[in-house]
């Protein structure tokens, strides 16, 4: 079973482009998380591909999804994009705004399921919290809330699993800090 894992730093976290469906290809985030718990029930079943790349947009997603993601003729395809849509849109004007990102993350998913109907997508809620990252632009940052309604929407539309973890960010953080949660806001 291929699953990959598509999106940008959040996803890359320093994976390493050299090596394929390895621990040492997962990077140090989530995806070594989640590659660790599916290897444990079963090593010889999934292979397990990061493609995720620092500084992405669900535009640079698209751009790319060929390339990345149908040539591995995906089983599961779990898909984390949002934040530097919204980042690149506050801090700089080349961002993706949230129709836009709507309609571009519409086409990801429909498009990969037309080339390959039994795929089961997993879809994860864009997030934040105060950090380094997000402070100077605190007000803007709180417009994440509808890129997440829109990654909604595309898991409703497509019966996809939906991951939210903005909540347990933001309960974590209340215990242990933002910082050693989201150490800048963005990145775990």
């Amino acid at each position: 079973m291929n699953v990959i894992f598509l999106g940008d730093s959040l996803t890359d976290m320093d994976r390493n482009r050299e090596k394929e469906a390895i621990p040492a290809s997962y990077g140090v985030g989530f995806v070594r998380d989640a590659a660790s718990m599916l290897l444990k029930r079963d090593p010889l079943k999934y292979k397990i591909y990061n493609r995720g790349v620092s500084g992405d947009k669900t535009v640079d997603l698209y751009a790319r999804l060929k390339k990345d993601v149908w040539t591995l003729n995906p089983d599961v395809l779990t898909v984390l994009v949002g934040i530097n849509d919204l980042a690149f849109d506050i801090k700089l004007g080349t961002g993706v705004e949230p129709a836009r990102y709507e309609k571009v993350y519409d086409c990801i998913l429909s498009e990969t399921a037309e080339r390959f109907p039994r795929v089961k997508f997993i879809l994860v809620k864009p997030f934040f919290l105060h950090g380094s990252q997000t402070d100077d632009w605190y007000d803007g940052f709180c417009k994440i809330k509808e890129y997440a309604a829109a990654t909604e929407r595309l898991a409703n539309k497509y019966s996809a699993e939906l991951v939210d973890v903005q909540g347990k960010f933001n309960a974590a953080a209340a215990t242990y800090g933002n910082e050693a949660v989201l150490f800048d806001g963005v990145h775990a």
